[in-house]
């Protein structure tokens, strides 16, 4: 049986939580696993590390931290925006997570975090920044 080394294809479920025990995100709620590379980039070493030599039919659970998993909030991705630079047709109100077009095209989401009179400041950080992470998955495939 294959275990996971680099370069290894590895199919598999996973589940974020955050250490109060609410579900982040989960492969599972679709039904569809993630097919990863190893060493491509897309999975922070930190997790690589913990995948390696598990095989098909493996279960872990472990715990990342901030800086080994999504990153710590980064202050330069907060923006304070006027008031007027919104649709008038949006009821804005904090925590309302909003979409953002970029000149290139692609989506960008954004959390409302401070509404002051006509200052609407706005994170642009990843909601899990700063947020260590209990992740479980279950090895299906690697390849």
């Amino acid at each position: 049986m294959t275990m996971i080394s680099v370069n290894s294809k590895v199919t598999m479920h996973f589940s974020l939580k955050l250490m109060d025990g609410s579900a982040a995100d989960s492969t599972k709620v679709n039904g569809k696993p993630a097919t990863v590379t190893m060493g491509d980039g897309t999975l922070s070493d930190a997790m690589e590390a913990q995948l390696m030599g598990l095989k098909p039919g493996d279960k872990k659970t472990f715990i990342l931290k901030p800086e080994d998993g999504v990153g710590m909030p980064n202050t330069h991705n907060i923006h304070v925006m006027a008031r007027q630079d919104f649709p008038g047709d949006i009821q804005l109100e904090e925590g309302l997570i909003i979409s953002f077009t970029q000149p290139n095209g692609a989506e960008y989401p954004g959390i409302i975090r401070v509404i002051d009179g006509d200052n609407i400041t706005v994170d642009f950080n990843h909601p899990l920044a700063g947020q260590s992470l209990i992740i479980d998955v279950d090895i299906i495939a690697v390849e």
